[in-house]
């Protein structure tokens, strides 16, 4: 499928809350032809300046009971949402978003840049505004704290209901610190989002404000993640300037996006099975890399698999340099234009994978019958001795 404007920013369907799951055999994916996420955000300026709102400061958001009791009650009418038609708005007055912008802040900021976290962990792809399919993940993957999460940018623009959705998420990882972790996604900046439709709903539903509240917020998100030691996670892809992984941990927040460099590549950047080494990528910021790039990175590093989002992908996941490398999108129906399926990652104590799979929905858009969900298990690279077999259901 080609990409166009108006299937990025036009008609923004939301897709149906039950579809059924597809079974897919791991080693034998299907090549993809679906579009790459952002391809015309060419041209826009990633160096805006920092923004944030003084109503509310951090140091006046300590978590006191109270404090929770508000964060509980956000999450509790977000989570009410479950079963209401899509597209059903929840009911969170500006002065209640805006403290929980700032009970998050020092939160995220006392993690590391470079999250060092432990399996079992569920991993998320781009969400991009459509919260009945955040729902959906959460019913499938269990709900936090049972569950830990680990979501790899992009959970604003282009969907109906971006403030739905990073208001439950930011309420998750106020509630449960240790178990969500959210990175940021090139989206999760104001030079982005100013233009691709976040903007426009804070906007329309609250204030410009809000809106530089959540962009403070951004600016303290993390920007990669490395599971046991093994499996290395962020939203864009490698990058030339990342000779060490320490490199990461040394990026110091609250911080903009640079128009180039480290950051900048890990944001942005995309695996491109025609290039070797790396070539200036066609979105006009940051890189494509090879097969070649993958497997070296991951031989110095002593690393297994690169979980990372970015790209629309057809069946909800797309391995690249064999199984280096995997792309994980969590948006069935992009933008109501496109008929992808939405994929998490189940990894394992011993870190063996499973794809969790959301099939996009029938259209029109209705509430189809729960049918049986499905999951395929695959091994990091240096554990084929383990069998591929179905996940039990």
């Amino acid at each position: 499928m080609s990409d166009s404007m108006s299937a990025e920013i036009g008609a923004l369907a939301q897709s149906s809350s039950d579809t059924e799951q597809k079974q897919f055999i791991a080693s034998n994916i299907p090549s993809s032809e679906t579009p790459n996420d952002g391809l015309y955000e060419v041209g826009h300026s990633l160096s805006n300046a920092t923004l944030c709102d003084p109503t509310v400061r951090p140091d006046t958001a300590s978590t006191t009971r109270s404090g929770m009791e508000d964060i509980e009650s956000v999450t509790n009418r977000l989570l009410g949402l479950r079963g209401l038609p899509p597209g059903t708005l929840a009911t969170l007055s500006e002065h209640e978003i805006k403290r929980l912008c700032a009970h998050v802040r020092p939160i995220l900021l006392q993690q590391p840049m470079l999250l060092e976290l432990e399996a079992p962990m569920q991993v998320c792809g781009d969400i991009h505004g459509q919260f009945p399919d955040l729902l959906r993940l959460f019913q499938l993957g269990g709900y936090p704290p049972e569950s830990n999460y680990l979501f790899l940018g992009d959970y604003v623009d282009r969907g109906k209901q971006s403030i739905e959705t990073i208001c439950l998420l930011l309420a998750y990882k106020v509630l449960y610190p240790d178990h969500v972790f959210l990175l940021r996604g090139n989206h999760e900046h104001p030079g982005i989002n100013r233009i691709y439709g976040f903007y426009d709903e804070c906007k329309r539903r609250y204030s410009i404000k809000l809106w530089k509240s959540f962009s403070d917020v951004f600016n303290c998100l993390p920007v990669s993640a490395v599971i046991d030691d093994k499996i290395i996670c962020m939203h864009g892809g490698l990058s030339p300037q990342l000779r060490s992984i320490k490199n990461i941990a040394d990026i110091r927040r609250p911080c903009d996006v640079p128009t180039a460099g480290l950051m900048c590549d890990l944001l942005w950047s995309d695996p491109d099975d025609t290039v070797s080494g790396w070539r200036t990528s066609d979105r006009g910021v940051s890189f494509v890399f090879g097969t070649d790039v993958v497997q070296d990175f991951l031989r110095e590093h002593d690393l297994d698999l690169i979980i990372r989002a970015h790209q629309v992908v057809e069946d909800g996941y797309e391995f690249f340099a064999g199984r280096g490398l995997v792309t994980l999108f969590s948006a069935p129906n992009y933008c109501g234009e496109f008929d992808n399926a939405g994929g998490m990652i189940a990894i394992a104590d011993d870190l063996m994978c499973s794809f969790q799979i959301l099939k996009p929905s029938p259209r029109p858009s209705c509430l189809p019958k729960q049918s049986q969900q499905q999951q395929t298990l695959i091994p990091p690279r240096n554990r084929f001795s383990f069998p591929i077999l179905p996940f039990p259901a």
